[in-house]
């Protein structure tokens, strides 16, 4: 049976540590899609179809390229502005839909807004605010969750364990831990972009729902999404790492990766201003 793929964008964060912004930050302009020619400092020349590229828009095409068609901005109230950005994707050939957060206690309780949309799909989340390569990145993990995982991490080197989900797994690739921001890791991957089969999908809400009848929400601290993902391989499912040794991963609701995204796509080539 071939289940539809439905991406997944959590869009609930303030933006804090970047703030003041006149804008969402998945809206931040980084880079240009150029139609037709590259720009050449030539503000004059009519035929330049230069444009500014916003940061989640990277994401939208990744997925895209992976045959995703149909996917959720999950958003906090007020970010009205994605929606009147992106429309009904059709900028993208996509479909695009929004949702809205409910209780603000990390990436689960958001994820789990879209449960009565996705719980008979297969689940691609991406990071609205974040720049990634391969470009590929995700049909590799979608093509080996289909060969039988219940979720698929794609993983990206990184020397700062301390701002990221840390994977340590076994030569199949089989997730055996996942460690949220440790200070010190000897730990070198950490996980960014994920796929996942309905069964994970109903382990999520039934977590989310628990955590609802038998904890003080007014009193809950934000739980990271990796966090339940530990929770389902502790549970025997079966998680598994597609490692992305060459690949790369800026977070730009950070100030040293926002300056480091500006300054890398900042030029113009092919690739990475293609429209």
């Amino acid at each position: 049976m071939n289940r539809r793929i439905i991406g997944l964008l959590p869009a609930g964060g303030q933006a804090t540590r970047i703030s003041p912004l006149p804008l969402s930050k998945e809206l931040y302009p980084i880079g240009f899609q150029v139609k037709n020619i590259c720009y050449q400092n030539n503000f004059n020349d009519k035929e330049n179809k230069l444009r500014p590229k916003v940061v989640s828009h990277y994401l939208l095409e990744k997925m895209r390229l992976a045959g995703i068609e149909t996917a959720y901005f999950i958003l906090r109230p007020g970010k009205w502005d994605i929606p009147a950005y992106f429309g009904d994707g059709s900028m993208l050939e996509m479909n695009l839909g929004y949702l809205m957060m409910g209780l603000p206690h990390g990436v689960p309780f958001t994820l789990d807004q879209a449960y009565p949309f996705v719980q008979d799909a297969i689940v691609a989340l991406g990071f609205p605010d974040i720049l990634f390569e391969p470009f590929d990145g995700f049909q590799r993990i979608i093509a080996r969750q289909a060969k039988g995982a219940d979720v698929v991490l794609g993983l990206f080197p990184t020397e700062q364990p301390q701002k990221a989900g840390m994977v340590d797994f076994d030569s199949r690739g089989k997730v055996r831990l996942i460690v949220e921001k440790p200070p010190q890791s000897n730990l070198r991957y950490m996980w960014a972009i994920a796929v996942w089969a309905p069964a994970f999908t109903e382990f999520l809400h039934s977590f989310v729902s628990n955590l609802k009848l038998t904890n003080d929400l007014l009193s809950l601290p934000e739980l990271p999404i990796g966090n339940v993902i530990q929770a389902a391989i502790q549970q025997g499912m079966r998680v598994e790492a597609e490692v992305f040794e060459n690949g790369s991963y800026l977070d730009i609701g950070t100030p040293s990766d926002l300056m480091l995204a500006v300054q890398r796509f900042s030029g113009c080539s092919n690739n990475q201003f293609s429209d």
